[in-house]
C-alpha cells in the first residue's frame, strides 16, 4: 500500500525528533547566505511557508545543502539545467480545494460543496543540478549588518503592539493578563537569543481572544494541547527569526518537549501539518500587527 502524504510528512520529521534534531533549527547556509538563516525559496524566489518550511529546512540540514533554492524537474529544464543523474528528490505538498456539485442525500437537491485536498510534489534543491544560469548557482542576498538586523527585530516586536515587561530569570506568555515576561536584556548570551525568545512568546500571545482566539485543547501543564501550543511557538518563532534575518541557537529548556511532541505526532499523522498551519497563521498576524504582512503563498496556506 502506497504511504500517504501526511505519514511520510510525519514519519520524517519523528525520524529526526527521534535523534533529538529539531529539524526547524539548524537551517542556516552558511556559503549562500553569509550564516544566516533563510526561508526556502522557489525557483521564483517566493518563500515556502508552513509544512513545506520545515520539510526543507530539514532535508537541506540531513542532505547538507546550503543553498535555499528549490525546483521541479521540469522547472529545471525550462531554465536550461538538468538534474544529476541517480539525485532523490523532496516531498513538498500542495494543498487547495475542490469544486464539486452534489445531489444531498436527504434532499436529493443539487449542493455545491469545496473539498479540501493535499497533494504531493517532487522539488530538487538546486546544488542537485547543473547547467542552471549562474545567478541560480549563487544567488544574490540582501545581507543586513548585526546592527541593522537588531534594529528591523527591534522594530518589528514594538509595532506588534503586545505588552512585554522584563524581569525575573523567566521567559513566558501570561494569558490571564495578556504579557510576555522576559529576562533583562543583559540576561542573554546576545541580542540574537534575546529576539529569539521574544519571538516564542509573542506566538504564545497571538492564542489570545482578541487575537487568533487559539485553542488547542490545552487542560494542565503537561497534557497534549500544551505539547502541541509549545510546537505552535516552536515553529513560529523559527518562521519569524528566519524573516527577520536572525539565526538563533536552539533552547535547551525546550529539549523536554520533545518526547511530548513524539507522543503527538506518532498518535496522528496530520499533527504537524496543523502545528505549521497555526504557527505561520500566527507569524503572519504578527507581521500584520507590524504592517509587514508577507505574501500570500496559494500552495500552502
Amino acid at each position: 500500500m502506497k504511504q500517504d502524504i501526511y505519514e511520510k510528512i510525519t514519519d520524517h520529521i519523528v525520524a529526526e525528533l527521534e535523534q533529538g534534531v529539531r529539524p526547524w533549527m539548524q537551517p542556516w547556509n552558511a556559503e549562500h547566505a553569509a550564516g544566516r538563516i533563510t526561508r526556502p525559496l522557489r525557483a521564483n524566489g517566493v518563500a515556502y511557508r508552513g509544512v513545506n518550511t520545515i520539510v526543507l529546512w530539514s532535508e537541506a540540514v540531513i542532505k547538507g545543502y546550503a543553498a535555499p533554492m528549490w525546483m521541479t524537474y521540469k522547472q529545471c529544464a525550462e531554465l536550461g539545467g538538468h538534474v544529476r543523474k541517480g539525485e532523490q528528490g523532496s516531498l513538498v505538498v500542495y494543498a487547495s480545494t475542490l469544486h464539486r456539485t452534489e445531489a444531498d442525500e436527504a434532499s436529493g437537491e443539487e449542493v455545491e460543496r469545496d473539498i479540501p485536498f493535499m497533494k504531493g510534489y517532487t522539488v530538487f534543491n538546486i546544488e542537485q543540478m547543473e547547467g542552471l544560469p549562474e545567478h541560480y548557482s549563487r544567488p544574490a542576498q540582501t545581507i543586513l549588518d548585526p546592527v541593522q538586523r537588531i534594529a528591523g527585530a527591534e522594530a518589528f516586536f514594538a509595532a506588534t503592539g503586545i505588552e512585554v515587561g522584563h524581569g525575573g530569570n523567566r521567559a513566558f506568555y501570561s494569558e490571564s493578563v495578556d504579557r510576555v515576561q522576559m529576562p533583562l536584556f543583559d540576561a542573554f548570551k546576545d541580542a540574537e537569543s534575546y529576539y529569539a525568545t521574544l519571538a516564542h512568546e509573542e506566538i504564545h500571545a497571538t492564542k489570545h481572544k482578541s487575537r487568533l482566539a487559539r485553542d488547542l485543547g490545552r487542560k494542565r501543564w503537561g497534557d497534549e494541547g500544551y505539547a502541541v501550543e509549545e510546537l505552535v511557538a516552536e515553529l513560529g518563532s523559527a518562521f519569524l527569526c528566519a524573516d527577520l534575518n536572525i539565526t538563533p541557537e536552539v533552547r535547551e529548556d525546550h529539549a523536554a518537549y520533545i518526547g511530548n511532541w513524539l507522543t503527538v505526532l506518532k498518535g496522528d499523522k496530520r499533527a504537524i501539518f496543523t502545528a505549521a498551519a497555526h504557527a505561520q497563521r500566527a507569524a503572519d498576524f504578527l507581521h500584520g500587527l507590524s504592517g509587514k504582512a508577507g505574501e500570500v503563498d496559494t500552495e500552502n496556506r
